[in-house]
């Protein structure tokens, strides 16, 4: 059974880079300047942290997390400089090379999805590009980030006050004022990315913001 999921995972992971790598693909060089929706990063950014992300072993992230002096902005700036290359089409080069790997940092394995679905539209809202993703690998993403620590990367203490309901897939989670959405604008809204608000409802709503 455990088996079984590792490959779940991967095969969503797989399918979405590859899926990404067919949006890139049709993105004029200028395009790959347009801010995206992670703050300070450009839409080549966030492919080379994906190319970055998609290369970090365990032992590797703890060694960089040491250069980086525990400080994990600049443990994301420092892999953005790796996995960018002199141009969008030697990054997106990368990106193919990496497309099929199954290495992770010492994270929950879901996090593999969290980084495709998240930083997929960090790509594609900005450039008014959509994906139907997998509504399963959705509310996956959004039932770990809820239960993860902010200081690792979740909204655990964010959403704690709070019940989110999807309006388009069986998920709510918490007690609390109610927020409403589907399941990826909930997602990307406790990820921090502001332009998914407007797509809730509720009394909640103003906490998150």
């Amino acid at each position: 059974m455990a088996m079984e999921r590792v490959r779940d995972v991967w095969t969503i992971v797989h399918a979405e880079r590859a899926a990404l790598i067919s949006d890139l693909e049709g993105l004029a060089d200028e395009q790959w300047n347009e801010p995206s929706l992670c703050a300070g990063w450009t839409v080549h950014d966030v492919a080379a942290h994906l190319v970055d992300s998609a290369r970090t072993t365990r032992l590797g992230f703890v060694a960089g997390l040491v250069r980086a002096r525990f400080d994990f902005d600049r443990l994301n700036a420092d892999g953005v400089r790796r996995g960018r290359g002199s141009s969008p089409a030697q990054t997106l080069a990368r990106l193919r090379q990496v497309a099929t790997r199954t290495s992770v940092p010492p994270a929950p394995l879901d996090t593999r999805i969290v980084e495709e679905l998240v930083h997929g539209e960090d790509i594609r809202r900005p450039l008014g590009l959509t994906r139907p993703y997998p509504q399963d690998a959705v509310v996956r993403a959004l039932r770990l980030q809820t239960r993860t620590p902010v200081s690792f990367g979740g909204a655990r203490e964010l959403v704690a006050p709070l019940r989110l309901t999807a309006t388009d897939a069986d998920v709510s989670i918490g007690e609390g004022p109610e927020v409403t959405g589907p399941a990826l604008s909930l997602l990307l809204a406790i990820m921090g990315r502001r332009v998914a608000l407007d797509d809730l409802d509720g009394r909640g709503v103003d906490a998150l913001r």
